[in-house]
């Protein structure tokens, strides 16, 4: 059917009648012609008469083809779709509407809408036509009508066009019949399942429940929504204690984006006191491409009767050790089994077999041990007042030790309930079972050994005895271990620990106790009051039988031990002194060329006060102001023009003068204080660098250095970016120098912090590189800029083949990986000629100048600056 615009308004004739149509416009122009003829007596021309009618021919022609489409597009929608005018009568309808409705054209065009959509109100078009002059469309559900008086539910999506002047409406049906009928077969499924379904939204609010739900949670049928309100109810974990809101299986679920399965909860409704038990599994629900949940379904099964007979069985079947009570707390009357007497020790006092009512709550306090009567008085008054259930540890007076376990729980309706019950039960075993676990957890998982809290305890028990004499400590560290460890693996570590155990364990005997400190490091408690020369007789035995090699497959390596010794009480007046001053006596040991024992003594003595006393003055330099920073130059071996400088920190005690960096740094390291002094150098050098670019001065940017312990702090990239945000720098502005024992204490979080500090710019550089023996496991992999060669390779340049083989080695890896080279330590021309030949262009040193006070160091910029 094709539609025809005329003086009478839309009219719809077939595609045939179109055609006739056109046949019947080349009459009238004949017609037209003879007519015109008739009155002037003279022809149109013919040529020009057949130009007009072959233009008519063209435009009926293209008027067919856009009513052909029309007809297309319009019945090609598979919904019904009715075109009204603003009365809302019927102008046109597609072919699914002529099917939906189940009528002839003749006898729907021209009628009101209202035929066949009987339920719309009387205003229903000016409810329509307000939506549509607000500018959008118009939806809503209804029901149409067929021809044989049936009804069919359809949601009707209606907008308006103008048709020369005149107001239409578009309405497009979509049948709901089918999604009608499937939510109708969905909720009877729901309905006839025996499981809970409880539908909530992100906050975990109800929105809807089937049957089952409803006669689960033992609320009114309709209830749900909006009348729900969690706080309403009272939720209880397995144990019996209360779970948080947040902790729900629903709006975990939700939080966690993922199905939480069977959680046990005990629900009940504030002033009913129902106690319920459900098993609920949450399932969040995701819309397509949304990556939070927007609703969460929770099934849930009660299962009342089945925790409640679990109960019975478990209580049935606890052999003797278990008895019941109850308090009726409004006569404060209590109830006891003959057992619960058995477990209080009350038998003798009130007979045999039978249950015993007590006067009050007394009765049982006075039994309890002093320290715990407090705490159990706060849970009955818990459990009487607030309805929570209630689980306590006690212990009885007197020896040996009784350890007794009271559970407790409302009887009956609700948290107001007047009678608690509940079961005693002795627990002795399993307390003593948790002291042989703190035992086990004073032991080695590796070794079997004891461990660091183990040793420790054996020996503050020693030393708290009356008279404890003829103590020593034997530390004990395993020489070149480290590298057993990073070239073979950690598994092989593991191996060769237990062998170095099994060894150890063999040349100690029954003279010693022996742990396993952490890490390569053991140690020996001796307590032998009559055998002065023990310890020492020990340390040599111990060292003599690491003298044979191990071995480990096809490889053979020598692990040597250096022991130090301290003995109680010259060597130390308390557990920690022993083991500070054993441990310095191992360093020393170590120092004076491993595989060795040392005795702690009074050089050693003086040592450990010197580092005492370096230790208590470096924790107050900071704040007094002692420290300083001077800056070294970074030059351009080329033409010795500052490139760069690096941040150097100094230290005048008032008390002790001038420290070493060397000496002082180690012990920042040991105590933590470097972190607080680090975070004041990179402070002081950022302000610095500061200070000279608002003088004028040029500098690309300023290197500090940086200790492993504060790679160790997981905010230190924040701080850094916060620092220079603080003074208007930008990351290329910093570099940052570290050594290679940052790559050995965490390399997955040194990555990270890596990782975040080369995203904002700053450069990273290993320094004195080649000392350590890990750093290229981790250099292909870091994001590091630059290397900085160890002066202690470069001061046999150019003599030294070694040294010259070292320092070319280093610079064809660094140059491999894209790496700067940086050397440090440049003390004279033959080095600085060596250095330019094998293309490394940065270098600094006592060649071109020492670290020098901010005020020199500007006025060296300043005079290159004038060159």
């Amino acid at each position: 059917m094709t539609p025809h615009l005329g003086p009478e308004g839309w009219r719809y004739l077939p595609t045939d009648a179109a055609v006739r149509e056109t046949a019947a416009i080349d009459a009238s122009l004949a017609r037209f012609q003879c007519a015109i003829e008739s009155v002037n007596g003279q022809s149109i021309p013919a040529a020009l008469l057949a130009e007009a009618l072959a233009l008519i021919r063209s435009l009926a022609a293209e008027s067919l083809a856009i009513r052909q489409r029309y007809d297309s597009l319009f019945d090609a929608v598979p919904d019904p779709v009715v075109v009204l005018d603003e009365h809302g009568i019927l102008l046109d309808l597609n072919r699914a509407a002529l099917a939906s409705y189940r009528q002839p054209r003749e006898s729907l065009i021209g009628v009101s809408i209202r035929q066949i959509n009987p339920s719309l109100p009387a205003n229903h078009l000016d409810l329509v036509w307000e939506s549509l002059e607000r500018g959008g469309t118009h939806v809503e559900q209804t029901s149409n009508r067929r021809a044989d008086g049936s009804e069919f539910p359809v949601e009707v999506h209606s907008a308006s066009f103008d048709d020369h002047g005149e107001r239409r409406i578009v309405a497009v049906a979509r049948d709901l019949t089918g999604r009608d009928r499937a939510e109708r077969r969905y909720r009877q499924l729901l309905d006839t399942i025996d499981k809970g379904v409880l539908v909530q939204d992100t906050r975990g609010r109800p929105l809807s429940g089937n049957a089952a739900a409803y006669r689960i949670l033992n609320i009114p049928t309709g209830w749900l929504p909006g009348r729900a309100d969690l706080r309403d109810w009272r939720l209880l974990d397995p144990e019996g204690r209360r779970i948080r809101l947040r902790d729900l299986p629903a709006l975990r679920a939700l939080r966690e984006r993922r199905t939480i399965e069977s959680t046990l909860v005990g629900v009940y409704r504030r002033g009913e006191g129902d106690l319920r038990w459900i098993s609920v599994t949450a399932v969040p629900q995701f819309e397509r491409e949304r990556r939070d949940p927007t609703q969460v379904i929770s099934l849930f099964s009660d299962v009342t009767e089945l925790r409640r007979d679990y109960g019975l069985f478990q209580r049935a079947q606890s052999l003797a050790r278990i008895g019941g009570w109850q308090w009726d707390r409004w006569r404060d009357q209590w109830y006891f089994t003959s057992q619960a007497l058995n477990l209080l020790g009350r038998v003798g006092e009130h007979g045999k077999g039978g249950d015993f009512a007590g006067d009050s709550k007394s009765e049982l306090l006075e039994r309890i041990h002093p320290d715990d009567r407090l705490t159990l008085e706060a849970s009955l008054h818990r459990v009487a007042n607030d309805g929570d259930p209630i689980r306590i540890d006690f212990r009885l007076c007197g020896e040996p030790t009784v350890w007794l376990r009271l559970t407790g729980e409302p009887e009956g309706s609700g948290p107001l309930a007047a009678r608690i019950v509940g079961t005693i039960q002795d627990i002795s075993e399993s307390k003593q079972a948790e002291s042989e676990l703190r035992i086990r957890a004073q032991s080695d998982n590796l070794t079997g050994l004891l461990n660091r809290e183990g040793i420790q305890t054996e020996l503050d028990a020693r030393l708290r005895r009356a008279q404890p004499t003829g103590i020593a400590l034997l530390y004990i560290d395993l020489d070149r271990f480290k590298i057993v460890n990073d070239l073979l693996g950690h598994a092989v570590g593991d191996e060769v620990l237990i062998g170095v155990a099994r060894r150890m364990r063999r040349a100690v005997g029954n003279d010693g106790i022996l742990a396993r400190f952490g890490g390569d490091e053991f140690m020996v408690l001796v307590d032998a009051p009559h055998d002065p020369g023990l310890p020492i007789r020990l340390a040599q035995r111990i060292a003599s039988d690491f003298g044979d090699r191990f071995s480990y497959g096809s490889e053979e390596f020598s692990i040597t031990t250096s022991i130090g010794v301290a003995v109680y009480p010259q060597d130390g007046a308390n557990a920690q002194q022993l083991i500070n001053n054993a441990d310095a006596a191992m360093y020393d040991a170590k120092r004076r060329g491993r595989s060795t024992w040392q005795s702690f003594n009074a050089t050693l003595s003086r040592r450990q006060q010197d580092r005492l006393k370096i230790e208590t003055h470096l924790h107050r330099a900071l704040e007094s102001r002692e420290f300083q920073l001077v800056y070294q130059p970074q030059v351009d071996l080329a033409n010795g023009r500052v490139v760069g400088a690096e941040a150097l920190i100094r230290w005048h005690s008032r008390a002790l003068g001038e420290i070493a960096p060397d000496r002082f740094i180690e012990h920042a390291e040991t105590t933590g204080d470097i972190v607080r002094i680090g975070e004041w150098v990179l402070r002081e050098a950022c302000r610095q660098l500061r200070t000279w670019r608002s003088a004028g001065l040029a500098l690309s940017r300023i290197s500090v250095n940086v200790s492993y312990r504060q790679f160790l702090n997981e905010n230190f990239s924040a701080m850094v970016g916060a620092l220079l945000a603080d003074h208007g720098l930008g990351g290329a502005d910093l570099e940052i120098e570290f050594t290679e024992r940052v790559l050995i204490e965490d390399i997955s979080d040194t990555m990270n912090t890596f990782n975040t500090l080369r995203d904002m710019g700053v450069k990273l550089t290993i320094d004195d590189f080649g000392e350590g023996y890990s750093a290229l496991n981790y250099l292909r992999r870091l994001p590091i800029d630059s290397v900085k060669i160890s002066k202690s390779f470069l001061q046999g340049v150019p003599d030294e083949t070694s040294d010259v083989a070292i320092c070319r080695a280093i610079t064809g890896v660094a140059r491999n990986l894209g790496l700067q080279v940086i050397a440090e330590g440049v003390e004279n021309q033959a080095q600085r000629r060596f250095l330019l030949q094998n293309g490394i262009r940065i270098g600094q040193g006592f060649l071109f100048a020492p670290g020098m006070p901010a005020t020199d160091f500007a006025a060296r910029l300043v005079g290159q600056s004038a060159k």
